[in-house]
């Protein structure tokens, strides 16, 4: 039966070839440097068995007591166990998790709830002991100038429910004191597009939306900028199809069929302790095929051109990754790299700030505008559910919304037909029409003064309906001759 082993390793690299040093490195004799690992062999579900090698580890002891929480070779609970104890010990056992969150419950673990809540006993760790820490992490980052923000306090909170929760399964305590503790509400940054107005508010005071997103004319001002850029077909398809970072990173040649006009997304590349981790995509609905355009096609076309180029240029230097976004020497490039390249290709363009991942923001909301339907753009970003979709994309652009808001009026006040009058014959223009009770008495008039026999002419109906009048009312003599016709 496999053990496992325990040593110490660190990041340096060979400055000349890029490569790990690993026991090699010289400065590994000294005690501050590097951390600590350990590395196992253990039974999958599948019946072979798999390597499992965790690090990070601050001391020798603690790498040997998360080595046998994991072999499952440790004592039983002491009743002195103490909340630091344990945190190590369950972040070391979860070795089913993706690079990311398993980085995330670190750097929580011991940015944070070592600090504040390592001392304590697990056993007598109450839910005062919880939001007394919460508010000392409110206090005190916002004395510092750093204010941490709602949704990562509830991430603090997720991995600290989720430690405790382990910890009642293991009999170590009967209930978990950090089910409810009061933090301050978390609300969904929505994106909001760079109107004209915003626009001038951030170039005056420098505010900012919490998610920015190009309009379609800043989006293709942008691209247009760094159409020479040798990574521009990477910012093209994240731009108009809307890749995670990491999916575009992690994209492979295999994966692309510009013939048929399809990319498959099989899994994405994430930086794990300054290492390149291959993973699985964000969620099941991540894995998917997205449909490209002849522009992205075009695009990812000349990009292929450009890295053979590079290929022959390095010679036998060129690493055979099968990225389709590498180095010069063809190696992937870094997830956080590509954020770094990102904003200051940004600052050059002069354009309002977006992150990559508005840029991700913008393909959705410009599907949208589009007229695009919403369970296409969510198979398109990888959403599990349109719902995700609707409530994260609700802004759409200023036209959109002008046409949209026209449309809804025009149902409640279509616009008026125009009135097409008919001018009868002998009817001048500027003459007004007169109403047919009026013309009726005054028929009768003209026909007493032409037969003098004073019928009333009821028993014949007039015909005419509307008789010209004059502009003017006439007065004196003429006002008598109108009257008699």
């Amino acid at each position: 039966m496999d053990r496992g082993s325990v040593f110490r390793r660190c990041g340096c690299r060979d400055q000349a070839t890029g490569r790990l040093l690993g026991s090699g490195c010289p400065r590994l004799s000294s005690r501050r440097h590097g951390t600590w690992y350990f590395s196992i062999e253990l039974p999958s579900s599948a019946g072979d068995r798999r390597r499992v090698r965790r690090g990070g580890f601050a001391s020798r002891s603690a790498a040997v007591a998360a080595l046998e929480a994991v072999s499952g070779t440790a004592p039983g609970p002491a009743q002195g166990l103490r909340v630091e104890e344990w945190l190590e010990r369950w972040l070391a056992s979860r070795v089913s998790l993706r690079a990311s969150t398993s980085r995330g419950y670190a750097a929580h673990v011991r940015g944070y709830l070592v600090p504040y809540l390592g001392g304590i006993p697990l056993a007598e760790l109450a839910p005062g002991d919880v939001q007394g820490m919460f508010t000392a992490i409110i206090r005190g980052e916002v004395a510092l100038g750093r204010p941490v923000s709602p949704a990562t306090l509830r991430r603090i909170h997720a991995t600290l429910r989720a430690a405790l929760n382990a910890a009642v399964r293991a009999g170590l305590i009967a209930v978990n004191p950090g089910r409810w503790p009061e933090l301050p509400a978390a609300a969904r940054p929505r994106p909001q597009v760079w109107t004209p107005a915003m626009t001038e508010l951030w170039q005056r005071e420098g505010r900012r939306p919490a998610v920015g997103v190009w309009t379609a004319e800043q989006t293709a001002q942008f691209l247009g900028h760094v159409r020479s850029h040798r990574l521009y077909a990477l910012l093209h398809l994240v731009a108009l199809r809307g890749l995670r970072r990491g999916e575009a990173a992690g994209l492979r040649w295999a994966d692309l069929d510009l013939d048929a006009a399809t990319l498959t997304v099989t899994g994405q590349l994430q930086q794990l302790g300054g290492r390149l981790v291959t993973g699985a995509p964000k969620s099941e609905a991540g894995r998917r095929v997205v449909a490209l355009d002849r522009t992205t096609i075009a695009a990812l076309r000349a990009h292929q051109v450009r890295q053979q180029a590079e290929r022959a240029a390095a010679g036998a230097g060129w690493a055979k990754s099968g990225y389709v976004f590498t180095t010069p020497v063809g190696r992937p490039v870094a997830p956080d790299g590509l954020t770094r390249l990102f904003r200051r290709l940004v600052a050059e363009s002069g354009l309002p700030p977006v992150t990559l991942h508005g840029l991700r923001h913008g393909a959705a909301t410009l599907a949208l505008a589009a007229g695009t339907d919403l369970k296409i753009v969510a198979d398109q970003l990888g959403h599990s559910t349109i719902t995700l979709t609707a409530d994260t994309y609700t802004s759409v652009l200023p036209h959109t919304a002008r046409a949209a808001a026209d449309t809804t009026a025009a149902l409640l006040f279509p616009a008026h037909p125009r009135q097409v009058r008919t001018r009868r014959p002998g009817l001048r223009p500027g003459r007004r029409p007169v109403p047919a009770r009026a013309w009726h008495r005054r028929s009768q008039h003209k026909r007493r003064a032409l037969d003098g026999t004073g019928r009333t002419g009821r028993e014949r109906q007039p015909v005419i309906v509307y008789l010209a009048m004059p502009p003017a009312r006439p007065c004196g003599l003429e006002r008598d001759a109108w009257r008699l016709g």
